[in-house]
């Protein structure tokens, strides 16, 4: 683990916020030299604090009106030729090894409830070694700061 001091964590709120703000802006804004500004932000990433800049992108007006997780029970011996399958399915944009009822949590987008069935029966349900699923569809999402990123 690595030690952050308060600048640190108010320079990762802000990159957070608009990780597209330039240097010099992000400078005016903190109140504080672009050229430390600089340096903290490349120590960041080499410490691999920061993993990367990306962009967020508005899935709905990319035609994705439904998104779902999907707890999957299956046979513990096929582990790896599920994962592998389940990797390969394209509406499938995340997949989490859990405790609890379920042995994986697979995050899932689809344009519509019938194109999640289809994911669900047809993709999901006929590989080898599932032995059960249930489906939770998101029907409304808000998003929350870490706690660790909450400007003081």
């Amino acid at each position: 683990m690595h030690k952050l001091d308060d600048l640190d964590m108010k320079l990762l709120y802000e990159l957070t916020k608009d990780g597209s703000i330039s240097v010099p802006n992000l400078s005016k804004k903190m109140g504080i030299n672009a050229s430390v500004l600089y340096s903290r932000i490349k120590r960041l990433t080499k410490k691999k604090i920061i993993k990367r800049f990306t962009v967020l992108v508005d899935e709905a007006q990319l035609g994705i009106a439904v998104k779902a997780t999907i707890g999957i029970n299956r046979d513990p011996k096929l582990k790896d030729a599920i994962h592998k399958q389940l990797f390969q399915t394209a509406e499938i944009v995340s997949i989490s090894e859990v405790t609890g009822r379920f042995d994986i949590m697979v995050g899932v987008h689809a344009e519509s409830l019938e194109q999640l069935h289809t994911i669900v029966i047809e993709k999901i349900g006929k590989i080898e070694g599932i032995q059960s699923t249930e489906t939770f569809v998101e029907l409304q999402k808000t998003d929350k700061e870490p706690s660790y990123l909450i400007s003081k």
